[in-house]
This record gives C-alpha cells, structure tokens and sequence, in this order.
C-alpha cells in the first residue's frame, strides 16, 4: 500500500529531547505495528476484489451456456450445454498443469513463460491463487466463444481436443506476449524496451480473449463447412434460427452482469490511489470502466436494433442480443484508458462492424450458429484500432504507470504509434491462431474426429450422441400425457379447433 508509515527512532529522539531513546523506539514500534496493519488490510482487500471479479466472470459461463442453448435447433441442446460444462472442467486442469505457466511463468525472453507449472513454487512475490483463479476464468471464456461457431455438427472428441489444446497453450502464449511483464508487446516492460515505445494497450481482452476465441471458431467452421441446410445450392441462405429467444436473452443479461467482473476486474487492485489525500484513485478507474463498459454494449444494442429494422423490416430481439455482446467485446481493450463519450463511439462502429461482417459471411457461405467470429473476431479487432485511436494519455499513465512523452490515442493527439501497436496484435493474433487452430482443426478433419456423420446431423446429437432430448418430448398422436385443459391448433379459414385424433 502506498504512503506507508515511517518512523525514525534518531529523528524521533531529537524532538522529543534527552534520554528519550526508548521513548523513541517504543513509539516507532507502535506506529510500525499499525503500518503493517494497514498494508494487511490493503492485501486483503485487493484480493477480495479480485476474487469476487474471478466470480463474477466465471458467471458468465453460465450466460455462454443459456446463449448457446437458445441459439442452436432443439435437437443439439444437450451437447452445447454440455461442451459449456466441459470447457470449464477440461480448462481448469490444462491452465493449472501449463497455461499459467506459459501465459505468466517468469522469464521467457518475450514469447512464452516457464515457471510455475501446475503451481509450483507458488503463491509468488506478485501473485496470488486469488490471480490464478481470474486468469483462468478468462481462459476458458476464449474456449467458450469458440464452442458457439462449430456448434451442432461438431464431433464430442473433437470439442475436448480443441478446448484443452486452446486453454493450455494457444491463449496463455498470446496473453503472455501482452499481458505478461515480460511479454515483447507487452506495456508493463520498461519504457525503452517496448513496442513503439509503448506496448500494445489491450487492457481486459478484445484481442487476448475475443480474438483469440473468434479465430479459432472461425476456422473451426470453415474447415468443417457450414450445417446441412444451411445454404441452398443457388447460394441462398436459409435461416436456421435457435430454438429459444428467451435462453438467448438470459444469457445476454447474465454475460452483461459478469462483464462488471470481466472489464472492471482487470485492474486486479482497487485500494491504488493516484492522488495521495484525495477522493481521486484506482476506485475511480474501476468506476469509469463500468461506465464505458455499459456506454459502448447499450449503443451497440440500439445500432443494431434499428439496422437491422431497416435492413429486414423487424425487431429481431437475438440480433440485438448479439449487438450487445459485440459493443462490449468491442471495448473491452480500452474499457479503461477513454473517456465515456468515446465509448459510444466503439459502440456505435462495433454494430456496423457486426452487421457488415454477418453479410460478408452470408455472402461467402459461413456459417456460425451463434455469430461468434464475427462478433468476437471482427468487433474484438475493431476495439483494439479504436485504443489506437482515443486512449486518453491521463488515463494511460494512471493505468499503466507514468511515462513521460507515452504515446497515445491518434485523434487524442498522440501520434500514430499507438495505433501502430494495436495494429501488430491484431496481424500477430490473427496469425498465431490461424497457424495454431487452422492446423488443429485440419488434423481432426483429416483423421475424421471433426465432423459428425450426415444422419446424426439430421437426427440431433442429443438422440445419437447424449441419450435423448433435453426437454420432455410427446408425439402429437399420443393422448397418455393429456390432462386437463388442452390448446387445439385452429386450421386457416376454420371456426372450430382441428381435433387431435381422428374421427
């Protein structure tokens, strides 16, 4: 904690007068006690802040699971709630063996960590299992993201395969070259050694978590193609709409409630004050954070409602989930270091970048059941040019420490090396998944644990692959289950019900 206590028993003395040593010595102690007090409390408090973030954020993998529910056809529902469960369960144990290491494992020389494999020699100086735990609920949230592009055609194996293989090595490299001290891209490094002089800003994920996630589902689904059904052979393309608006809806909110842990979390600390005596500290970043956070998702929520309106003539309630969730990955990475204002700005370019990458997809025959890489992958980007282009330079130097002549946001006056930062995460992003993901999901493909055969695809995985459907299910003709008062379809130009069993 800042602005400790000090006391000097020589000092002390000279004030107090003659033969007043024990005097002096006594009271310093005193004083040193209550120091240490102070710093303990601080400890504690920060890293309850941070465990009640690493909660809040791993809510949302129940938000990613009602989401992916709602959006996919009945028949898959068990499956997608159940790689949901198993992203979080095969994550937990990949990130403690390797991913924590690899992502902030010491000394690397830029590119990878090597310490702390599966804990040891751990807590350290600089972390906590309080940081472990929110580490790893970020982990999983990349795998999460993938699920939802290869939904409902995907083998069971393959989705353990991907996900251990994501949470393990592929996320924690990319989080370690940016967020790491040692990271080579990474802002924490010192002034001289950084990228461009300044590092790459991706304060809680856009690029590290949603592009991460959005690549890697989007050549999870390019490589297995898109479901049966999905576009006829003119190319025109058929609606496969979810089952359920209303899952979609609840896990829009729950994913909105964790966010508050996602992007305010990130600070790790609240008790930092960035002026001693004042109102003015960390606890006010952490406030604006959530301000910006809730700015850029609500203007994205309304950009795509009336986009959309005039693009298909409806009010499509899971387009504007959807829009939503872009505007919040959109600011994710400068949640932090902009004013509110400019949130509603990253709000406002994320839904067009939605929209302008869900008719690209459609175009080009992809397809994603839940959006995923466009959302993730195409918003996530557009975040991180938008640091590059209205990080505020206060904000920057109480965030990541002051610097003299740091550069920052180019239409903030900063100049166009920060930009250029963010430009090199998203080229180096984007390659290291493709090269690592795009190889991956090949290899399943190529030794058949990828893709599910055409019949299970058309039946559902819940009757082939999980034992039957998710929700209680009758056939029309079967009157066993009918008691009490009962709904009748009425045919078209008919006055009376049409009869459920024949005459």
């Amino acid at each position: 904690m800042s602005g400790a206590i000090t006391c000097s028993v020589s000092d002390l003395s000279a004030m107090l007068g003659p033969n007043t040593t024990a005097a002096a010595e006594y009271i310093c102690g005193q004083l040193g006690t209550v120091n240490n007090k102070f710093t303990d409390a601080a400890y504690a408090v920060d890293n309850t802040y941070l465990l009640f973030s690493s909660y809040l954020v791993f809510s949302m993998q129940i938000g990613f699971a009602m989401l992916c529910a709602g959006s996919v056809r009945a028949k898959n529902t068990m499956n997608i709630m159940l790689t949901n469960v198993l992203d979080a369960a095969a994550g937990g144990l990949f990130y403690y063996l390797f991913g924590y290491a690899f992502a902030f494992g010491g000394s690397s020389e830029g590119f990878i960590g090597r310490h702390n494999f599966a804990l040891r020699d751990f807590p350290t100086l600089t972390s906590d299992y309080s940081f472990f735990l929110y580490q790893w609920s970020f982990a999983i949230a990349a795998a999460g993201i993938t699920s939802g592009s290869i939904a409902e055609r995907t083998q069971f194996v393959a989705y353990l395969i991907y996900s251990s293989f994501l949470t393990g090595f592929v996320y924690p490299v990319v989080s370690h070259w940016f967020w790491s001290p040692f990271g080579w891209a990474s802002p924490f490094r010192s002034a001289q050694d950084r990228l461009f002089n300044t590092g790459a800003i991706d304060f809680a994920g856009s690029g590290v978590v949603h592009m991460v996630g959005g690549i890697a589902g989007l050549w999870g689904a390019l490589i297995e193609g898109p479901r049966r059904g999905r576009f006829e052979k003119s190319g025109r393309a058929i609606a496969l709409r979810g089952h359920s608006a209303s899952l979609v809806v609840l896990g829009t909110f729950l994913l909105w409630f964790g966010w508050y842990g996602f992007n305010p979390g990130s600070f790790t600390k609240i008790l930092v004050p960035y002026e001693t005596g004042s109102s003015y500290g960390q606890w006010s970043g952490i406030g604006r954070t959530a301000v910006t956070t809730t700015l850029a998702g609500s203007t994205a929520a309304l950009t795509t409602l009336f986009g959309k309106r005039l693009l298909s003539g409806h009010w499509n309630v899971t387009d504007v989930c959807n829009g939503l969730l872009g505007g919040f990955a959109a600011i994710t990475g400068g949640c932090s270091v902009v004013e509110p204002w400019a949130a509603i700005v990253c709000g406002f370019v994320a839904a067009l970048v939605l929209l302008g990458c869900n008719k690209l997809a459609e175009i080009v025959q992809y397809d994603d059941p839940l959006e995923a890489a466009q959302l993730h992958g195409g918003c996530g980007a557009w975040g991180l040019i938008f640091v590059g282009l209205f990080a505020k330079e206060k904000y920057l130097n109480e965030v990541y420490g002051a610097t003299p002549g740091r550069p920052y946001g180019l239409l903030m006056g900063g100049g166009g090396k920060l930009l250029g930062a963010q430009l090199v995460q998203i080229l180096v992003v984007a390659g290291w998944v493709s090269v690592t993901m795009g190889t991956l999901f090949f290899s399943l493909k190529k030794i058949g644990l990828l893709r599910i055969s055409e019949k299970d695809e058309m039946t559902g995985m819940d009757v082939t692959r999980h034992g039957g459907f998710a929700y209680m299910y009758y056939d029309n003709d079967d009157e066993s289950h009918r008691q009490g008062i009962q709904l009748h379809r009425v045919d078209p130009g008919s006055p009376f019900p049409r009869s459920s069993t024949p005459p």
